[in-house]
């Protein structure tokens, strides 16, 4: 693997990794804001648009598979600059679904996109992951605060346009074009030959699927895969059920409810952009532990709070629950043997399902017990977390 240790050529490449993963965050939150204009506009319910949303999961997992054989033939910089260019070419058939109101090519543009948001995730890891080793010190929670900082771009973005009038197609092929320009900004920031074919011996298709098929059988990196997991659904059913539960069952207005999820994402995005030197000082199990542990104080403080305040705190200790885990466990998922990106793939698919299915479990648990009983299943899935967060030590360091 060829590192760059150069203060210049290190900084590009951090850089591009970190602009890679706000445009990334930028992506998967293009359509959320325009869904109400989409529904109208493509004639179409609720059942619908579900299923107009599970295809873009059903893309980024595969997209996920598909990542360590493309990165292994295309190289990192080809590999990921590609990865962004299939995301603008998804977000631009979105556009042109949305202009012409048809339901079977927006299908087709919400996989598309997945698929390059899922490639474009691993890729974005594997390249964090060898910038923290270039760089000697932990990055990789900044790094994911970049995708933070461009979920709440995207969403504002989405918001003025629906404010202003501008019709999602228009949007949609807006960000495309900046998307794909800056594709080639971020591919000319990563260090060439880094993953390149002739780099390394060249393996058959069998044998790539058979380490990728290993991971799987790989008990510690299944246990890092359920501390993702636990983290992912805290921040699924936050984005899920939040505001309806801060409306329903506290007594908030709309608007009230939606800034409790303002807060969160906040949150969220502080804790991962200064979390670092946390980690450099304590450890990434103990920083783990640490915040999985305010993650299930904060979940209890919001089922139980009788107080805004108090509610309001638990949402932001819950945010800081779900911040670290998941790129803390992409930097020990890529460390943790050969085949970063296959290793990558496999945990990254764990944090996938969990978002896929993680949502709907909670709401077929509120049909029973209530919304906020339901909640307590994140703090179930946090337990497990900390349980196994011993997994994200370093190699050197496991057992």
């Amino acid at each position: 693997m060829t590192h760059t240790d150069d203060g210049p050529s290190l900084a590009r490449w951090r850089w591009a990794v970190t602009a890679a993963f706000a445009l990334g965050g930028i992506t998967v939150s293009a359509w959320g804001p325009r869904m109400p204009a989409l529904a109208t506009g493509l004639a179409v319910g609720p059942a619908t648009i579900g299923l107009l949303l599970a295809g873009t999961t059903a893309g980024a997992v595969a997209g996920l598979l598909l990542s360590a054989p493309l990165l292994r033939r295309l190289g990192s910089r080809r590999a990921l600059g590609g990865a962004l260019l299939l995301v603008a070419a998804g977000l631009g058939i979105m556009g042109l679904a949305a202009a012409i109101a048809s339901v079977p090519v927006i299908a087709a543009a919400f996989v598309v996109t997945g698929a390059g948001v899922g490639l474009t995730d691993a890729m974005i890891n594997v390249e964090g992951t060898a910038v923290e080793q270039a760089a000697g010190r932990t990055l990789m929670p900044r790094m994911h605060g970049a995708w933070s900082v461009g979920i709440a771009a995207g969403s504002g973005v989405g918001a003025a346009c629906a404010a202003l009038g501008v019709t999602p197609g228009e949007q949609f092929a807006g960000e495309a074009a900046v998307i794909a320009a800056s594709a080639f900004a971020v591919a000319a920031g990563i260090p060439r030959h880094r993953h390149e074919p002739a780099a390394r011996p060249r393996r058959t298709r069998s044998e790539a699927l058979r380490q990728w098929a290993r991971g799987w059988l790989d008990w510690r990196l299944l246990l890092i895969g359920l501390v993702m997991l636990g983290c992912d659904l805290g921040e699924g059913g936050a984005n899920s059920w939040l505001t309806l539960a801060a409306r329903d069952y506290h007594g908030q207005t709309a608007a009230a409810a939606a800034l409790f999820l303002t807060v969160f994402a906040a949150s969220e995005a502080l804790t991962r952009i200064f979390g670092g030197p946390l980690v450099d000082r304590i450890g990434r199990v103990r920083t783990t532990q640490l915040t999985i542990g305010l993650g299930i104080a904060g979940v209890a403080a919001f089922v139980l709070g009788g107080s805004v305040v108090l509610i309001l705190a638990g949402v932001a200790a819950w945010a800081v629950g779900v911040s670290m885990g998941f790129p803390l466990g992409m930097t020990a998922a890529a460390e943790s043997g050969p085949d970063p990106a296959a290793r990558i793939s496999v945990v990254g698919t764990i944090g996938y399902v969990a978002n896929l299915a993680g949502p709907p479990v909670i709401g077929g648990i509120a049909q029973v017990t209530g919304l906020l009983s339901a909640l307590w299943l994140i703090a179930v899935m946090f337990a497990a977390a900390l349980a196994v967060s011993g997994s994200l030590g370093s190699r050197a360091a496991a057992p």
